[in-house]
């Protein structure tokens, strides 16, 4: 009935695999290769034109498992300017990027609920 179609959508949705993306970046080209080159057809998106809001960035980092300082990427000069560091507090990281989604380390990719920074592109296997 309704209900598994719902059901069914729900968990199409959870599978789906998404990137979060800068093109200009070649690390961030080569994930996605990867990905296409093993039957993925990840939904792209491109952080940089459509920023996250604080309770996205929450919720990757909660799927990436990861300290909230492995999000940034220090050689940023926003990173200096905005004077951030290993012990920034985890909300005021995500200010940060939420501002400035320059400073968001790129790749990201999310499945489901695991999230891997794919650097190098081949932890992005980690979740095919």
């Amino acid at each position: 009935g309704l209900g598994d179609v719902y059901k069914r959508q729900a968990r199409d949705r959870e599978e789906t695999m998404i990137i979060y993306h800068n093109p200009r970046c070649s690390k961030s080209r080569q994930t996605l290769g990867l990905l296409w080159e093993n039957a993925e057809e990840p939904e792209v998106v491109e952080y940089l034109k459509v920023p996250l809001g604080q309770a996205e960035l929450a919720g990757l980092m909660k799927n990436l498992n990861v300290p909230p300082h492995h999000l940034l990427r220090t050689k940023q000069d926003e990173y200096n300017k905005l004077g951030l560091s290993p012990d920034t507090p985890e909300e005021d990281i995500l200010t940060a990027i939420a501002a400035h989604p320059i400073l968001l380390e790129r790749p990201i990719v999310v499945k489901g609920r695991r999230a891997v920074i794919a650097r190098p592109p081949e932890l992005a296997e980690e979740l095919l």
